[in-house]
């Protein structure tokens, strides 16, 4: 495992190793702890079917928070993912609705064959909520989920969804809830940015929402992507150029119909960011739709190397993959 060490900048503390810790939130920026977790506490108390479980990661996935409040409904299975899976398989199909966490890497990667087998084919009602997704740590490939949403836009029967951030999950928790079937959640957690709140955003599941418009370029993006793109649109504003963003929450089922109408309309570059690989991910799903329907925009793709990925502080391995801030703004510009 190749580890990138940061180099002190003037002006800059030097980075430690506290910074491969998955915190996404900018110094300053507003943020809110453990909005998953908060608000599956909220939701159990009007639904009694709900029931949380952890492999052993229960502080790290904000699980801790409804265990703490729901005891009795608190499963803790130990490192055993394909386990875990299994069972709340097992208590779907008594009726329950299991929240079940862990790490991206383990539920795409260890335990996936038991997701495939017991949740997706039996059509169970499973939310599968997991952190560390994309490159949100620092620990190198084994704990750097790039592929995850590749693997589970493959699974028939799943619905797969990569929020923004804190205000997005408050309203994701209850609205999969209200969705009968398995669900693949990438999971914020701990101190999570608030940024969609300042645009009067409400999620819809399925629904994709044009967050700021622009006559220069249509970024479309997911996660974390979206709070990347919104801060390069205010920086490029300097340089006179006007973006436009379209969240797009829901990887499956698609919103072809916002995505097309966007995309769609002359003169405008079109950039796909997402925090995944650039294989398999949102960018390849939106180019195929294009491709199929006839739209043929400039198209441009933010994503993650095809690549395993260096170990190191978040903030260089950002800059070094192209998905900070400022490296999405200087791409866009480039481009243009």
């Amino acid at each position: 495992m190749k580890t990138v060490r940061s180099a002190p900048q003037p002006g800059k503390p030097r980075l430690t190793t506290s910074a491969m810790i998955a915190s996404i939130a900018a110094e300053g920026q507003k943020t809110k702890p453990a909005p998953f977790g908060h608000a599956l506490v909220e939701l159990a108390r009007s639904r009694p079917d709900v029931v949380g479980m952890t492999a052993d990661l229960g502080k790290y996935t904000d699980m801790h928070i409804f265990a703490k409040e729901f005891p009795d409904r608190y499963y803790q299975m130990g490192m055993a993912e394909q386990l875990l899976f299994g069972a709340a398989s097992g208590l779907a199909a008594e009726g329950f609705m299991p929240f079940a966490t862990t790490y991206a890497v383990f539920a795409s990667r260890r335990a996936y064959d038991f997701i495939h087998q017991t949740i997706a084919e039996e059509d169970r009602n499973v939310k599968i909520v997991c952190a560390l997704p994309g490159l949100t740590s620092g620990y190198g490939p084994s704990h750097q989920a790039a592929e995850d949403l590749a693997l589970f836009r493959a699974m028939p029967n799943m619905t797969v969804i990569d929020p923004c951030d804190a205000h997005e999950i408050e309203q994701l928790v209850p609205a999969i809830a209200a969705h009968h079937g398995p669900v693949y959640m990438r999971l914020l957690r701990g101190q999570v940015p608030v940024v969609l709140d300042e645009y009067d955003y409400k999620f819809e599941l399925g629904k994709a929402k044009l967050i700021r418009d622009g006559k220069d370029a249509l970024v479309i993006s997911s996660g974390i992507m979206t709070m990347r793109a919104l801060e390069a649109a205010q920086t490029l504003k300097d340089d006179r150029v006007d973006i436009a963003v379209l969240h797009v929450p829901t990887i499956k089922p698609l919103d072809t119909e916002t995505i097309l109408r966007e995309a769609g309309k002359s003169g405008r570059l079109v950039v796909v960011a997402e925090n995944h690989t650039t294989i398999g991910g949102l960018g390849e799903a939106v180019a195929a739709l294009l491709m199929r329907s006839g739209v043929h925009p400039p198209f441009r793709q933010i994503a993650l190397p095809d690549e395993f990925l260096d170990a190191g502080a978040l903030p260089t391995l950002h800059d070094r993959y192209g998905i900070s801030t400022a490296e999405v703004a200087r791409q866009i510009k480039q481009w243009l």
